[in-house]
């Protein structure tokens, strides 16, 4: 098979224009899988292959890539995906209790998405907003000085484009 006969021509052109981006092929591995990752919400063994065969990668070599950046699901998410940050920050403001009322809110542990395939919860290492924190992130909206009363108030704008907004 062919990048051609996995991949739609959006795809395919979208990939080429971020090449024009970079010196080599391979430097463009992390935009072409979020690429991918954009028009299907993951990136799924085939996929990933036609993506390495335009960037002359093997699949090893762009499957490290993709595993290693946290970012890229290569596996099915939820339609929004919610990280909840777990740095030394974080935790030293309770974030484990911000969590625990996800977790309850959302009837979901880590790494588990939601039975209507609306949200996954994931934790990530840090948001780099230390200074107000603990940190939550939705879809691509940043909560922040989040407390475990206001979770609710996290899911509140749950729609439109991203912007920073405070769960206070």
């Amino acid at each position: 098979m062919t990048p051609e006969t996995i991949l739609t021509a959006a795809e395919i052109a979208e990939i080429q224009a971020e090449l024009a981006h970079y010196p080599s092929p391979s430097a463009a591995s992390i935009e072409a899988l979020k690429v991918v990752q954009k028009h299907r919400g993951w990136v799924a063994d085939e996929p990933l292959k036609a993506v390495a065969s335009l960037l002359n990668m093997s699949p090893e070599d762009l499957d490290a890539v993709a595993t290693f950046y946290n970012l890229i699901f290569r596996k099915p998410v939820g339609r929004t995906v919610i990280y909840c940050c777990n740095s030394v920050s974080c935790w030293m403001l309770e974030a484990d209790v911000v969590r625990e009322r996800l977790s309850e809110r959302l009837g979901i542990g880590f790494g588990e998405t939601t039975p209507d395939g609306a949200y996954t919860l994931l934790p990530i290492v840090c948001l780099g907003a230390c200074d107000h924190a603990p940190v939550v992130m939705v879809g691509e909206r940043l909560c922040h000085d989040v407390r475990p009363a206001q979770i609710d108030a996290v899911f509140a704008d749950d729609v439109g484009p991203a912007s920073t907004a405070s769960a206070r």
